[in-house]
């Protein structure tokens, strides 16, 4: 079959419409992301460089494919890309792998140091087009994905919450820095920075370091997805309390579906803390971004009567089976 040609642009800010037509056609109203129904809050991330908008068009200008990047803020070293979208016309075409490039090299120019994203473990297609871009995977969120998200790319599947990979692409070298890995999980992080050719070094705690008196946390609940991330600003030697009693209320006050916890890897207070979560029924996710802490962070995972179960979750390589069997291996019994 001959590729269907393709010119790529990005929108400006008076072209909203373009991506929120294009969530319509794939997702309905069920997207998770909610935001990109409005298109007035579209326009004003693409005019402020929070937001960028990549499309593939058609010769007579029609939309191919859509494929999005968002940064907290305009001027962020890494960024993440979401929204992709292949018209029901245009799908077979390797579409989004094209699309994505282009944004990619774009990004690269810009001087970003990477970009994650997600994509659905329920088959490996995205996966693999993931892979083919060169990026790879450095953890699985599992039951990330709600079960009111209908995607008509992906009919068919079961319609309960659905695992995530997580995936990290790198495009210029980030900053040295040391990595605070708890002991528990220093080989499959060390194995993680050195699959994605991350700068990170693992690191001992300096000797005599001692964590903070009160720990510090920005509990944000993640819209349309019955979760909430927690993310931990400053581990304190209250750390097992405090989140003791925030899980406890989301999961039995708020009824969440998960909890996710975000650990600062470039603080020495992670390796000493981190492991004694364990009790509290969490369990490694993989190493993520977090705009609110300087570096990359150890991501946990906490599941409330929700059920993951191993063959519904698709892998398409051999670092991502590796990955997922340690992901699994974790979750308490």
């Amino acid at each position: 079959m001959n590729a269907v040609q393709a010119t790529f642009r990005f929108l400006n800010p008076s072209e909203g419409t373009v991506l929120t037509r294009a969530i319509e056609a794939a997702y309905g109203d069920s997207y998770d992301v909610r935001w990109v129904y409005d298109a007035a809050e579209v326009a004003a991330r693409l005019a402020d460089g929070r937001y960028v908008s990549c499309v593939a068009e058609g010769p007579g200008g029609e939309l191919l494919c859509h494929e999005g990047m968002s940064m907290a803020a305009s001027g962020d070293a890494v960024a993440h890309s979401g929204q992709a979208v292949t018209m029901p016309a245009a799908r077979g075409q390797h579409l989004f792998t094209r699309t994505k490039r282009h944004l990619m090299e774009w990004a690269r120019g810009q001087g970003l140091a990477g970009m994650f994203s997600e994509a659905t473990a329920a088959h490996p297609y995205s996966q693999r087009a993931n892979l083919d871009l060169g990026a790879h995977e450095t953890g699985f969120l599992l039951g990330w994905i709600p079960a009111s998200v209908d995607n008509d790319a992906a009919a068919g599947g079961a319609r309960r919450r659905q695992s995530a990979a997580l995936f990290y692409a790198k495009l210029n070298d980030g900053h040295e820095r040391p990595v605070y890995a708890p002991e528990r999980h220093r080989g499959i992080v060390a194995r993680t920075l050195e699959t994605c050719a991350l700068r990170g070094r693992l690191a001992e705690p300096p000797p005599g370091v001692r964590p903070a008196e009160r720990s510090r946390l920005h509990v944000e609940p993640v819209a349309g997805h019955n979760l909430a991330l927690i993310t931990v600003l400053e581990p304190g030697q209250d750390l097992e309390s405090v989140v003791a009693a925030e899980r406890h209320h989301l999961f039995h006050r708020e009824g969440l579906d998960a909890v996710y916890l975000d650990l600062p890897l470039e603080n020495p207070a992670t390796a000493l803390l981190a492991d004694h979560l364990e009790r509290l029924g969490v369990s490694y996710a993989g190493v993520f971004p977090n705009h609110r802490t300087d570096g990359d962070v150890l991501r946990m995972q906490s599941l409330h009567r929700v059920r993951v179960r191993a063959d519904d979750i698709a892998v398409a390589s051999d670092h991502g089976r590796e990955l997922l069997d340690y992901v699994l291996s974790d979750i308490p019994v």
